[in-house]
């Protein structure tokens, strides 16, 4: 288990003295670091001889005097390692993550809580967009659970939506997870998911490079992004739509070799748009977490080939399935799959269009059934499940809704958002 080399007060003071200077990026802090080695050496260096390494504004940079607040900081910086669990890992530490060491710019600190060993463990990226569909979250949950149980450690970076549900998926399983956050280590965004926080520095692993007291700021985040990239050797997307901070984490991956999987989905989805875009552009389609764990030679928890075999059959023997007409026999010929009903007596598709009430126009539950339901089809169970709906009250909004021509009711129970054709 890797543990953080203690550092006297004065090389605390100089490693958050050499991270915190106005001016000094990370690319030429390491190559400072690469030549003169630890942060007292390069302090001790004349101006001369760090500008001819790294140039005259890394120089300036590196011996300004401290910024006015550097007592306060380093005095709270003190404080905050003296708490069980919190951790500061430099980048001479042997318990630094050795994939960040292949960025050109890997963070100079490591504000860490929870289990350290994580940051050194085989992990993949679960990421995806915040404000996610039902479909989404728990797709996200049901990957993250598997690949964790895998033995794979989740990695993804606290926002609501996918990223929630892949830590919350992930967090008691075998592999655990790692939240990469974009604030300082001892701030939680969003603040919805302080509890979630707590959780994950209790039983997985929390980590920033942002000083502590830093807040939430929109350019933190890219940034964030790429940690959760190196860290990886997969970024697994489960719904991003076209402009998406999920797929600056993909090119990111892709451009560091790591593997990037997409999940598919509707084509009437804003927010797969995304997903589909990193298809066309290359990256893997993945309809079950298995195919990610055969993807990078992962094999599946004790028992999880039989179960899988076992839903697989169960599947082939169902015939309330939405999709498809025609399965093939070996030994027959094409038959249908599902028995053919009787007509309904309902509008045309296209009048039923035409008469289509703005969702704006309808309730509130339906509106929120509708929310729940998403792009991809649903059982009444599922449904329920997602809305705490009692059975009436939902029977008779997803009536309401079929009539209003906001979905089709499909054969074996299923039902789906109607096509805007």
């Amino acid at each position: 288990m890797p543990t953080t080399l203690p550092l006297s007060p004065e090389e605390l003071a100089d490693w958050l003295r050499l991270a915190l200077a106005r001016g000094l990026r990370p690319t030429a802090l390491r190559a400072l670091l690469g030549a003169f080695g630890l942060p007292q050496n390069v302090l001790a260096q004349p101006f001369t001889a760090l500008a001819a390494v790294a140039g005259a504004q890394a120089a300036h940079a590196a011996l300004a005097e401290p910024r006015p607040d550097f007592a306060a900081r380093l005095e709270a910086l003190q404080a905050w390692l003296a708490a069980s669990g919190n951790a500061l890992i430099t980048l001479a530490d042997p318990a630094y993550p050795g994939r960040l060491l292949d960025m050109p710019d890997p963070p100079p600190l490591l504000y860490a809580k929870g289990r350290l060993e994580l940051l050194h463990a085989r992990a993949v990226a679960v990421v995806g967009s915040r404000n996610a569909t039902p479909q989404a979250v728990e797709d996200a949950a049901r990957f993250a659970r598997t690949l964790a149980a895998s033995g794979l450690t989740v990695v993804s970076g606290l926002a609501l939506g996918v990223d929630g549900a892949a830590h919350r998926g992930a967090l008691h399983e075998h592999g655990g997870t790692v939240a990469v956050i974009g604030t300082g280590a001892d701030l939680v965004y969003p603040p919805a998911h302080h509890p979630l926080a707590t959780e994950i520095a209790a039983h997985g692993a929390l980590v920033s490079e942002w000083p502590l007291g830093t807040p939430a700021r929109s350019a933190n985040f890219p940034q964030r992004n790429r940690v959760i990239a190196a860290l990886v050797e997969g970024v697994v997307v489960v719904e991003a739509a076209q402009r998406s901070g999920s797929l600056i984490t993909a090119r990111l991956a892709n451009e560091m070799g790591r593997d990037v999987f997409a999940l598919p989905g509707s084509i009437h989805a804003p927010l797969t748009r995304g997903c589909h875009g990193l298809i066309k552009q290359g990256a893997q389609l993945v309809e079950t977490p298995e195919e990610v764990l055969d993807a990078l030679n992962v094999g599946p928890p004790s028992g999880a080939r039989r179960a899988l075999a076992s839903r697989r059959g169960q599947c082939r023997q169902k015939v309330s399935i939405p999709f498809g007409h025609m399965q093939r026999d070996d030994d027959a010929s094409e038959t249908p799959l599902l028995a053919p009903e009787s007509p309904r007596s309902e509008p045309p598709r296209a009048n039923r269009a035409k008469a289509r009430k703005s969702p704006a126009s309808l309730g509130a539950e339906a509106r929120r059934l509708l929310e729940a339901l998403g792009h991809a089809p649903a059982t009444v169970e599922i449904l329920a499940q997602r809305t705490d709906m009692t059975e009436a009250v939902l029977q008779g909004t997803l009536l309401q809704l079929e009539l209003a021509g906001h979905l089709d009711a499909l054969p074996g129970g299923w039902f789906v958002r109607a096509s805007r054709a």
